[in-house]
C-alpha cells in the first residue's frame, strides 16, 4: 500500500506550507495511470493527518486520464485505466501520454482569528 507513504508526504508538504495554521481542504491532481487508488489515498490521508494541522481536512482528488492513439483505426483514446481499449475494440494502442501526474493543486487554510 504505497498510498500511505504518498499520503504522509502530502500531509508533510501541506503542513509545512500551512505554518501551523489549520488546513481545511487539500486538492490533488492524480493521473489515471499513476497506480494510485483514490479510496486508499483518502483513507491513508486521514490516518497520516492525525495530530497535524491537517486533521479533519477534506481531500479532493481530480483524476486525469492519459491519452493515446489507436494503431488500428487512428482514433484518439482517453485512457482512464492502464488496460484501456479503443472504441473500435482494439487494444493496439500507442504508448500513453500523461496520466502519471501526482500533484498538490491547492490547500485551503483557516483564516487567522
Amino acid at each position: 500500500m504505497h498510498e500511505l507513504s504518498l499520503a504522509s508526504a502530502i500531509v508533510e508538504a501541506c503542513d509545512e506550507r500551512a505554518c501551523g495554521t489549520r488546513v481545511r481542504r487539500v486538492c490533488l491532481l492524480v493521473g489515471a495511470l499513476s497506480c494510485v487508488l483514490p479510496e486508499s489515498l483518502t483513507f491513508c490521508f486521514e490516518v497520516a493527518a492525525k495530530g497535524t494541522a491537517l486533521e479533519g481536512a477534506s481531500l479532493e482528488i481530480e483524476m486525469v486520464p492519459a491519452t493515446s492513439r489507436c494503431r488500428d483505426c487512428g482514433s484518439a483514446v482517453l485512457m482512464r485505466e492502464i488496460f484501456a481499449a479503443c472504441d473500435c475494440g482494439s487494444l493496439n494502442l500507442e504508448p500513453p501520454r500523461g496520466g502519471n501526474e501526482l500533484r498538490i493543486l491547492s490547500i485551503e487554510i483557516e483564516e487567522a482569528a
